[in-house]
């Protein structure tokens, strides 16, 4: 028996889950936003100083929260770069987040590499505007100076953990955390030097890259600290998810991740071969359009949340009498359709409801990400269950369609802090390993995520009917999409 901590540095906040070693089961929690003003007075800063993070963590493990705690995981907020200079200090603020500045930089990126299937072969994932490697590309250009004097660099994990241990001469990351870089491929696990001297224009000092299992080290006071990992990693490792899983994760955008074996190499761009944190594989497909997709068009119907607008589309049938939303509100990544719109089809007298519009747009969001789910399975991922992600999840409209629009059984988890609890679920691995009681090739067996399960049952034959509808719609709209 013991306990262990796991934190989560995400974008706006900390949070910290103290758990039993054993079981998993929380025992304590800590919570502390960031003490970051926002730039314009909306929407999140571009660049953070790292010291806010400190200051966040300190805070929210006060009161004692820590006190008997065996050892420290760290999960944070992915696509974070802190540049550091030859004596560790930061350059300039972190750049963080999806950033629009950088958006020139991942496509001068794309070009200079010899295109999107060049990047995919090199490291298993094209370059976008909040990726480490572009926003080196913006440094360079942009603050050549800073660039120059960047010696060292780290991602959010990496610095916190480095932080946590006394900032040691050894800095370490984990194959999770590296694999969304843009400069380290999952594939062959080994950083690509050449990719960070053509963003940056040299080269730097990179982390060294350790094991699942393995410690960072232990702090001045003995407490070990585990390797650490990205946000996404921590999250998936915390819900608990293995081989047959996937992850649909319900935002304003969507995605779908499922574990694998192996790295998925995609020249089309469409599939981000990322690592996990376990060892394995978690390739990523994004779609551009999830949430904003019900938004607009419970705007569109004049109601005020998604509740009325799922309780709308209730009224309605599967199939939305032959009503058809194409959801590309913001253009597309799944299928590459970056220019288009969105598009509403099979529009009859009897279909001008406002009840089947609703519907239309629940079951074109749904079979849009099943539209991503599909990429994955035509690559040989196997989808046995679907863990559904987000507030929306909970909605009875999205419940009621996505079993049968999946063909699988879902699992809605109950609200929870996964990525802090599979931080903390790291710890005690790395503990666990440390001790000889755990063998650093099986993570420690914690109770899984407390879940609704819904089955697709006998809604199955519809369901597949009405993505059938979907299907024909958008391959006669956008043929050759896919």
């Amino acid at each position: 028996m013991g306990i262990v901590a796991g934190l989560d540095s995400s974008p706006d906040f900390t949070r910290i889950v103290v758990c039993d070693t054993d079981t998993g089961a929380v025992l304590r929690q800590g919570y502390a936003p960031h003490p970051v003003e926002s730039p314009d007075g909306g929407g999140r800063p571009s660049d953070v100083d790292p010291q806010a993070w400190l200051l966040s963590l300190g805070e929210a493990a006060g009161g004692g929260l820590l006190e008997g705690v065996q050892a420290i995981g760290v999960s944070a907020q992915q696509n974070a770069v802190v540049p550091l200079d030859a004596q560790g200090n930061t350059v300039r603020p972190a750049m963080v987040g999806g950033d629009k500045r950088t958006q020139v930089a991942a496509a001068d990126l794309i070009d200079a590499l010899g295109g999107r299937e060049a990047w995919a072969q090199a490291v298993g994932c094209v370059p976008q505007a909040a990726q480490p490697v572009t926003k080196l590309r913006w440094l360079a250009r942009t603050e050549p100076e800073n660039a120059q004097r960047t010696a060292i660099l780290l991602q959010a994990h990496d610095w916190l953990v480095w932080q946590l241990l006394g900032r040691p001469v050894r800095r370490t990351t984990d194959r999770g955390g590296a694999s969304g870089t843009g400069y380290w491929s999952a594939a062959t696990g080994a950083y690509r030097p050449d990719l960070v001297e053509l963003a940056l224009g040299h080269q730097v000092m990179l982390p060294e890259v350790i094991g699942p299992a393995d410690a960072a080290g232990r702090t001045p006071e003995g407490l070990l600290i585990s390797v650490g990992t990205g946000e996404t990693m921590a999250a998936a490792f915390g819900l608990g998810i293995g081989l047959g899983d996937a992850v649909v994760s319900l935002g304003a955008s969507g995605s779908v991740m499922a574990v694998h074996p192996e790295a998925l190499v995609d020249g089309s761009g469409m599939i981000t071969a990322l690592a996990d944190a376990t060892g394995m594989h978690l390739p990523v497909v994004t779609t551009l359009n999830a949430v904003r997709t019900l938004r607009g068009t419970a705007e569109l119907l004049g109601l005020s949340d998604l509740e009325s607008l799922s309780e709308l589309a209730m009224k309605s049938t599967p199939g939305a009498h032959g009503l058809v939303l194409l959801p590309y509100l913001e253009g597309e990544r799944t299928p590459n359709l970056p220019h288009t719109a969105g598009t509403l089809a099979g529009l009859r007298r009897e279909s001008m409801k406002a009840e089947h519009l609703a519907r239309a747009a629940f079951e074109g969001m749904l079979c849009g990400l099943a539209d991503a789910l599909d990429v994955m399975r035509a690559r040989g991922v196997e989808v046995r269950r679907v863990f559904l992600l987000g507030p929306a999840a909970e909605l009875p409209a999205v419940q009621a369609a996505a079993p049968s629009l999946f063909g699988t059984q879902v699992v809605v988890p109950q609200p929870a802090d996964y990525a802090a609890i599979g931080a903390a679920r790291q710890a005690a691995w790395a503990l666990g390993v440390s001790q000889g009681t755990l063998d650093a090739r099986t993570p420690p067996a914690w109770h899984g995520a407390v879940a609704q399960v819904l089955e697709p049952g006998e809604e199955l034959a519809v369901g597949q009917a009405v993505r059938q509808q979907f299907v024909s719609v958008r391959d006669q709209t956008h043929p050759g999409a896919f």
